[in-house]
């Protein structure tokens, strides 16, 4: 469930009264897990994959009911708005144009109370916040243009440079800085409060970042990128059967060699920081540590990329080194070679398995079948990238779906998608993961997102009253039946 699916009155969910009561709705359905989406600041397309910064959170989380109880805004200021007219769709550019106002009133005051706590924060944070918060203001001087079509000078990061933005834009930094403070000062209360009720949150760690982001831009030479700044090549996936131009990301690739001269520093750091937010950190597109496929910056098809070797098991040893042994879950989706599945298993983490992809596949003994998991393993029956199960029931090839009700012993009465659910609850995994979509029964309409496209995802959201007790209760009875309740459990 992710934050911005949560209901609320002002255009998207946030870290407030709603993800308290959605934390009590899991734990009153036996649930022991939260899994999130990505929670930094989005860009260009709106995915919570192509971020501003693997370190910031997104503003859009921040509860403004929450500010106004703090005395940083009036409810005159923001109640009244236009957040939009569709309680179930987000509509990021009315957000954009929207709350940004509003923080700005709210970081004013925060910055005129010159609060101990707030100095602190930014000291604390400054590794990654000054060169994020100085990025931002920069964008916004230059109308929102990515970092490299700036002046060459602001590109290559001069001091002399840096220095002068730095005094010419003192207050938008601040206000920046400031956006970050409050969104981590309400992170923190919420999952004080989440884990308070035995439940522990699951992040999403992307293994690329955005181009156009505070890391690229403060850490070029972590990247392969000509002396202009643009890179050489960027991320993607080949032809499938399901996409005959391949996937086209455009993300930066890492330059893994300079990065295992440097210990990894980078990557280190940047795992460390992720694991103060979560409890257990999904990472995403892990066969790319095996290897990764390069495509021609500028190709407008993902067709002429080649495979390249990544870093291996020997990334995973310095993180352990460093870290020691993380709760990390793998995910090991699509073609999988033998050398992926050997770094996996060298790994020690669990991998994926994605039920609906069992019934997609031409493969008659599919690992995604349930009779063939490993115990050490996360089932799904669909993630963000999938369809609803509904959906997926009324648009997938009929071979595939007459599989499915006869493996899974789906009945339309009981409804599809609690036939599905409970095959994964079931099943051998060790822990199974749902989306609440699915929990609702919803069909294609709640469907997250649709790879490869643009202008139409990200934006469902949860009706006010979706999570109620009636709900909880039959999730509750469920985890009963397949013996998933927390040890923790109190109810009977």
């Amino acid at each position: 469930m992710p934050i911005s699916s949560l209901p609320s009155p002002y255009g998207i969910g946030t870290l407030g009264e709603q993800a308290r009561k959605f934390a009590d709705f899991l734990a009153a359905g036996g649930q022991s897990c939260w899994q999130l989406l990505p929670v930094g600041p989005t860009s260009y397309g709106d995915s919570p994959y192509q971020s501003f910064s693997s370190f910031a959170g997104n503003p859009y989380f921040i509860d403004l009911d929450a500010l106004a109880q703090e005395g940083l805004l009036e409810p005159e200021e923001f109640q009244p708005l236009n957040w939009g007219d569709s309680p179930d769709q987000v509509d990021y550019g009315l957000l954009y144009t929207t709350r940004y106002p509003v923080l700005h009133r709210a970081c004013d005051r925060l910055l005129a109370q010159n609060r101990p706590d707030f100095a602190a924060f930014c000291q604390e944070q400054k590794d990654w916040l000054e060169d994020y918060a100085l990025f931002m203001a920069l964008k916004g001087k230059h109308g929102g243009a990515s970092w490299f079509t700036w002046p060459e000078e602001l590109r290559l990061r001069e001091p002399a440079a840096l220095e002068q933005a730095q005094n010419e834009l003192a207050d938008e930094v601040s206000f920046w800085k400031g956006v970050q403070y409050l969104f981590f000062h309400q992170w923190n209360a919420w999952k004080q409060y989440v884990n308070a009720l035995g439940i522990s949150v699951i992040g999403d760690l992307p293994i690329y970042v955005a181009l156009d982001s505070a890391d690229v831009w403060a850490n070029r030479s972590q990247f392969q990128l000509d002396e202009a700044g643009l890179p050489t090549e960027v991320a993607g996936c080949p032809p499938d059967a399901f996409t005959a131009d391949g996937q086209l990301w455009g993300n930066p690739l890492f330059h893994w060699e300079r990065m295992e001269r440097e210990g990894y520093a980078w990557w280190l750091r940047r795992i460390a920081f992720q694991f103060k937010l979560y409890d257990t950190l999904r990472i995403d597109h892990f066969r790319g540590f095996d290897s990764y496929y390069a495509i021609p910056y500028g190709d407008k098809t993902a067709k002429n990329g080649t495979w390249k070797p990544g870093p291996g098991i020997a990334f995973f040893k310095a993180v352990n080194r460093a870290l020691g042994k993380k709760d990390i879950i793998a995910e090991d989706l699509g073609f999988l070679t033998p050398s992926v599945r050997k770094l996996l298993k060298e790994s020690g983490y669990p991998g994926m398995k994605i039920l609906e992809f069992a019934f997609d596949s031409r493969d008659a003994d599919s690992d995604y079948l349930p009779h063939r998991y490993p115990t050490h393993c996360v089932v799904y029956t669909g993630t963000h990238d999938n369809d609803t199960i509904q959906g997926w029931m009324s648009s997938a090839p009929k071979k595939g779906i007459s599989f499915a009700k006869a493996y899974l012993r789906l009945s339309k009465r009981e409804g599809y998608h609690w036939g599905m659910m409970r095959s994964a609850w079931a099943s051998p995994a060790d822990l199974a993961v749902m989306q609440f979509q699915d929990l609702l029964g919803l069909g294609s309409e709640a469907r997250m997102n649709i790879p490869s496209t643009l202008g139409d995802n990200w934006k469902w959201r949860a009706l006010p009253g979706a999570f109620d007790e009636k709900l909880a209760k039959r999730l509750y009875r469920e985890m009963r039946v397949y013996q998933r309740l927390p040890k923790t459990s109190k109810r009977k």
